[in-house]
């Protein structure tokens, strides 16, 4: 194909964005058949009238997102999007108190943030404007749900970052995604069979196990879940986070959201989880669509957290429910009272209302990539005794040796150095072997340490 038709508009959307959203309309629409042939980026290029750069980002947010493949010194090509179907109406690891509690001189976990730019000043400002007799109402409980400023601010939100459309009456604050999948195992039933990630999100693992729900693993690839798998298994709903995977930083193909998508339109009890925990913190092109944007047929249950975006000891996380198990909420769940204290949630309400949450996340999304930028440099200049990968999003990044040692032996050599690093080994119910692997999380480390901690890292292990 030499040339492709696409209209450019005079607006405030950026270039790359109307390519992107067009090329990707055409494959939705069959306009585009699975292995037609993009023009070269050079040849758009010219035939646009625009810079070989914008036609870059946009084949590059094709590709991340599974539209279209490349093939090395072929070009790039459309992938094989499968069409949505309508339909009628075991025991993790976990960390002891003592090795949490160790002082590390480098802390390499990923659930580190960078507590340096956090806005106390405004922060501290709206706690003492609510902590006053003026807000004694807030000393009594609130609604089960959550307090309604605050449903409201966070629908308002999803539904410009990540396209999801609800009502504040859809949305349930919860203490943490553990304690919402709780809820949820109660409104799904007994009966259900929950396929999870393998690698996935270890602490998700307890609480299927405290409520006797049996779990499947389903592994995970450069693209995501394998949705094969989950078709050929007996599960009923199915945890996944495909914009970011936990761990591997992969993210879902258009083709497997579609695929799990249809899945889970086939048989009315089935439903999907997506967890988006991070999704606010991508480097390259534009963010990736949530899949309760895709689902036409309120089978995505969609749920998020403050503690990436804001801070971890928040404890704040929220779900949307589709209509159908919301009303399984309103009468047999509701009796709960809600397990987010409401001062808490008048502050953050304030902070989304008046803007400075939306501040904080633009500061902290380009703290984030300077330090993601600081890692790949350092970690460059170790190829190829060590490869790595998922460096587009998140707040950590997957290192692989090329070394005959276990994970277990390299974590206690980091820990003689005192040095923290924690081993994708935790993450499976199963694993097949594979070469040392381990998640190399920078939230927590300044910037300008940042070279130094991961030389000291690898200085003890003899790299």
């Amino acid at each position: 194909m030499e040339f492709l038709f696409i209209e450019l508009q005079k607006n405030n959307q950026p270039l790359y964005e109307q390519i992107y959203e067009q090329v990707r309309n055409k494959i939705a629409d069959n306009e585009l058949q699975p292995g037609d042939k993009l023009p070269s980026k050079r040849k758009l290029a010219n035939f646009l009238e625009v810079s070989q750069t914008t036609i870059e980002l946009a084949y590059a947010q094709l590709h991340a997102e599974g539209y279209i493949r490349s093939e090395a010194r072929r070009g790039f090509f459309v992938e094989q999007i499968d069409e949505l179907t309508p339909v009628s109406a075991p025991v993790a690891l976990t960390e002891t108190e003592e090795t949490q509690k160790l002082p590390y001189l480098y802390d390499f976990s990923p659930g580190t943030i960078d507590t340096s730019e956090f806005p106390f000043a405004t922060w501290r400002k709206y706690a003492k404007e609510i902590i006053d007799e003026s807000y004694q109402d807030l000393l009594q409980l609130g609604h089960p749900q959550g307090d309604a400023e605050l449903r409201s601010e966070i629908a308002h939100y999803i539904a410009h970052s990540r396209g999801v459309q609800c009502t504040p009456e859809q949305i349930i604050i919860g203490s943490g995604t553990e304690q919402l999948m709780a809820l949820l195992l109660r409104m799904l039933g007994e009966q259900s069979l929950f396929a999870i990630e393998n690698p996935g999100y270890l602490q998700m693992h307890p609480v299927f196990e405290h409520h006797h729900h049996p779990i499947v693993p389903i592994d995970v690839d450069q693209d995501g879940m394998i949705v094969e798998q989950l078709i050929q298994s007996e599960a009923t709903a199915a945890f996944v986070t495909p914009s970011h995977q936990f761990p591997t930083g992969a993210v879902l193909s258009a083709s497997r959201k579609a695929a799990l998508l249809n899945w889970a339109y086939a048989r009315k009890e089935r439903f999907i989880i997506e967890d988006d925990y991070d999704s606010e913190f991508r480097y390259s092109g534009r963010p990736i669509p949530s899949l309760k944007s895709l689902d036409q047929h309120g089978k995505v249950i969609y749920m998020s957290t403050f503690s990436k975006a804001f801070m971890p000891s928040l404890r704040m996380a929220y779900m949307v429910l589709p209509p159908t198990l919301y009303e399984t909420f309103k009468y047999d769940v509701i009796q709960y009272a809600a397990t987010v204290p409401r001062f808490d949630q008048h502050i953050v309400a304030r902070f989304m209302q008046n803007g400075h949450f939306a501040r904080h996340l633009n500061r902290m999304r380009t703290v984030y990539k300077r330090k993601m930028q600081a890692v790949i440099e350092t970690l460059d200049t170790f190829s190829p005794t060590l490869t790595f990968f998922g460096e587009h999003a998140g707040m950590h990044v997957m290192i692989q040796l090329d070394d005959d040692r276990s994970e277990t032996q390299l974590v206690s050599l980091a820990k003689q150095q005192n040095i923290r690093i924690v081993g994708i080994s935790q993450y499976y119910v199963q694993r097949a072997e594979q070469r040392p692997t381990f998640l190399l999380g920078f939230g927590g480390i300044p910037n300008e340490q940042i070279p130094k901690a991961i030389h000291s890292l690898l200085t003890c292990w003899e790299l």
